[in-house]
């Protein structure tokens, strides 16, 4: 038999790791203030999304949720930071079809694994662009600015949010397409893209329909077609690429909210249920549509799933036009 002192010893030892347990679930999350990372500039489609959601989820878990803009290489930076970051539901990203499967395609040197190093959490939207032009380029029409790239190969500009973003990736298979050769202006972020088609620095580039609708009405800047296959309700008036004679172009980028692979599975349990709740409401619904972004139900259930879709998407295409970034 075993004795009494021993039986004690090893008691107390059990005794203290179920009370370490017990502990350990008990402990309140979030226990401080969460960051969420938008890998944009102020006014950029992650920046817009999670301000929207920041404001929400700030009165449901008691404490602070604020916004944190990390831009540059088409989100590389931020995706960098976060899978780094300590997983504990602190820190999380708004990461998009860039970061999460383009860059991986086009970027051997990235740093991070879009599938390893991230606990997926929910799709949210998928978010059209336009093909969006400074006033002072002499083409009124989508035709007419693909006449004029074919008359001076690689003399016209476009932007980007950066190398390997979908504003990247969808001019490329779109001049592809049209037949066109345009020189590539790479910024650190969409809204800085955008500031570059204002002060005529770049002629055209695909923008976030936020980014661009006001200017786009305002007459700051031409829009000349939507990348999706239906007019978005925010900007009805500009027709898609496909109604131009583009047939089926169709690209847009999926947004979603990412944490550090590790992050306890019951912080993911919540926040699913408390964003797909948000999302829901018709107050939200109503201001996503506004912003021309497109709710993602299918890609709630299993975001991890998604993404991997969308690598395998967008894998035809990078291999296709043979895009590749080293640097």
């Amino acid at each position: 038999m075993m004795p009494a002192q021993q039986t004690l010893r090893i008691l107390a030892l059990v005794l203290a790791l179920l009370s370490s347990a017990a502990m350990a679930q008990d402990d309140p999350w979030p226990s401080q203030t969460v960051r969420l990372i938008a890998p944009s500039g102020p006014g950029g489609n992650p920046d817009v999304m999670a301000r929207l959601l920041a404001d929400k989820l700030n009165g449901r878990f008691g404490q602070a949720f604020i916004v944190e803009n990390v831009p540059g290489a088409g989100g590389i930076v931020a995706a960098k930071l976060v899978a780094k970051a300590r997983p504990d539901g602190h820190v999380l990203m708004f990461g998009d079809s860039g970061n999460m499967a383009i860059n991986p395609l086009i970027n051997p040197n990235l740093g991070y694994d879009p599938i390893k190093d991230f606990a997926p959490i929910t799709a949210l939207v998928s978010l059209p662009t336009i093909l969006s032009a400074n006033p002072n380029v002499p083409a009124a029409t989508l035709d007419e600015f693909i006449a004029l790239a074919k008359k001076e190969p690689g003399k016209m500009s476009y932007g980007s949010a950066g190398a390997g973003s979908i504003h990247h990736l969808t001019m490329a298979i779109f001049a592809e397409r049209a037949g066109i050769e345009l020189l590539h202006v790479p910024y650190r972020g969409g809204s800085a893209m955008v500031h570059g088609l204002l002060t005529g620095e770049i002629e055209v580039g695909w923008s976030g329909i936020p980014n661009v609708m006001e200017l786009i009405a305002a007459g700051k800047l031409r829009g000349y077609c939507v990348s999706v296959l239906h007019r978005s309700p925010s900007t009805p008036a500009i027709p898609t690429c496909d109604e131009l004679g583009q047939k089926r172009f169709d690209v847009a980028t999926v947004m979603g909210l990412q944490a550090p692979a590790g992050t306890p599975p019951q912080i993911i349990t919540r926040l699913q249920d408390e964003v797909a709740t948000i999302m829901r409401e018709p107050a939200m619904a109503a201001r996503m549509q506004q912003l021309g972004m497109v709710m993602e139900e299918n890609g709630m259930a299993n975001y991890a799933a998604f993404i991997q879709r969308d690598i395998d998407r967008y894998a035809e295409i990078v291999k296709k036009l043979d895009l590749q970034i080293t640097k």
